[in-house]
């Protein structure tokens, strides 16, 4: 009897065993595959193991301040340099319960996602730069009507334009030639919105420029009343700008979204009140007027700095409350916590309005060398492809964003590898008034690499 007893003893005891093993090598294979639970390793971590030098902007603490160049594009004011203050962002002792509750729940949203994985038949990443005399495409002097004074490069004191004469080619189909009357036959009826920071707007810019052949066109008419683009109380502008083509009814609109989050007042009726940063929850702008669009373009990236925190008065919020716990309040884990649940939530409105295409773009790459924008930093090289021409890696270069749309029917626009290769192609140290000591190594020239940018756009619609 008693050795009955032991034997069915040490049976369930070995049981025990080989159970515990069993989930303890699953969780660590669950770890090491789950790249909701990988964005929340510490950045140095996780960028260091899975990106390029060139993919880290600062996401640290202690990041220095904004190019002021930025700034001007981005509808905030500048604290003074060294500014140190930590009131923003409160983070305490880490709740590693209630995260892990919380990144399981991501998760399983990312498991049971009903969108399939659709491998597209061209991998519009993968190609090379090639020599094209009928480049560009539209003219940087000509093209008044859309472009910016301080991104027309044409305008200002540099005489290399070398960096225009190239067009994209990738390695496994043939990139449809850009015509823009063509492109708005096919978006007839249709609103393409540019929701981002001051790179997504220079996109918005290049595609105006692009679809109008960089013309004036005095028929284009603004819509911005029709999205609620009205320029806020003490701000240098509008939140963002809307056109409509009259002969096709095409509408191509840019709203200014810097985090991609929403935002709003904590004390609606105090002026100097903080704001909420719902990591999230998207924007306002497309929870009131996605019935409204067709084609949607997202970008983020530059902007998550405490820098820009503090001058925003952002504060960072997670499921109804204020972060405090330590790891999702770092600025690279808000930034891909914040990416993965924009694309999560477009994945379930996309069967809402089967009309609808979303792009999430990667990130623009920073060609600062030798220092930053305010220690000296500077991008002086002119000469075309000096880093190479093709790009040959079968991963984009920016495994967050791609991580990001990974099971879900929002696309990918993978721009960040091939436009390492050109950092021939931006403002640099030009300007309209030659701001000495100043340089723009972050924002491009036009015509330029945006163009290229909607090229694969065009391609991929």
């Amino acid at each position: 009897m008693k050795g009955g007893q032991s034997s069915r003893f040490l049976g369930r005891h070995s049981s025990l065993t080989l159970a515990a093993l069993f989930l303890t090598t699953l969780f660590f294979w669950s770890w090491e595959n789950n790249s909701l639970l990988t964005s929340l390793l510490s950045v140095q971590e996780q960028f260091l193991m899975h990106t390029s030098d060139f993919t880290i902007d600062h996401f640290d603490d202690t990041s220095v301040l904004s190019n002021p160049l930025e700034l001007e594009e981005d509808l905030v004011s500048q604290l003074p340099e060294g500014t140190e203050d930590d009131n923003t962002i409160r983070p305490s002792e880490s709740d590693m319960d209630e995260m892990t509750t919380l990144v399981y729940e991501r998760k399983e949203q990312n498991r049971v996602s009903d969108s399939p994985i659709k491998k597209q038949a061209c991998d519009y990443g993968k190609g090379r730069w090639v020599a094209d005399n009928r480049r560009p495409l539209y003219s940087g002097i000509g093209c008044k009507q859309w472009l910016s004074d301080m991104w027309a490069c044409r305008l200002t004191q540099r005489t290399d334009f070398s960096y225009e004469g190239y067009r994209w080619q990738p390695n496994d189909c043939n990139m449809p030639e850009f015509q823009g009357s063509e492109f708005l036959r096919r978006m007839q009826d249709k609103t393409i919105a540019f929701i981002g920071d001051s790179l997504g707007r220079q996109q918005f810019q290049s595609l105006m420029c692009m679809a109008s052949g960089g013309e004036e066109n005095p028929e284009v008419e603004s819509v911005e009343w029709k999205f609620g683009l009205t320029k806020p109380k003490g701000a240098l502008r509008p939140d963002g700008w809307a056109y409509r083509f009259p002969t096709t009814n095409t509408t191509i609109l840019y709203y200014w979204s810097a985090s991609l989050c929403g935002i709003e007042p904590i004390n609606a009726t105090d002026p100097a009140t903080e704001s909420a940063m719902h990591l999230d929850r998207p924007p306002a702008f497309l929870e009131r007027y996605l019935p409204q669009l067709d084609v949607v373009i997202l970008n983020t990236g530059h902007h998550w700095n405490r820098g820009k925190l503090r001058a925003n008065k952002w504060v960072m919020y997670a499921e109804g409350k204020q972060v405090i716990n330590r790891k999702l309040a770092e600025m690279g884990n808000a930034k891909n916590y914040t990416l993965y649940s924009i694309a999560r939530w477009f994945d379930s409105q996309i069967p809402l309005y089967p009309h609808l295409k979303v792009f999430l773009r990667t990130i623009s790459p920073r060609h600062f060398a030798n220092g930053e924008w305010n220690t000296g930093g500077s991008c002086n090289n002119l000469s075309p492809l000096s880093k190479g021409s093709e790009v040959f890696q079968n991963q984009s270069s920016d495994p967050v964003v791609e991580g990001a749309v990974s099971g879900t029917m929002v696309k990918i626009l993978d721009i960040t590898a091939l436009s390492e290769l050109r950092d021939e192609a931006h403002i640099s140290h030009y300007s309209r008034k030659a701001s000495e000591g100043v340089n723009d190594c972050l924002h491009w020239c036009l015509p330029g690499i945006p163009d290229t940018w909607n090229e694969l756009l065009y391609a991929q619609l």
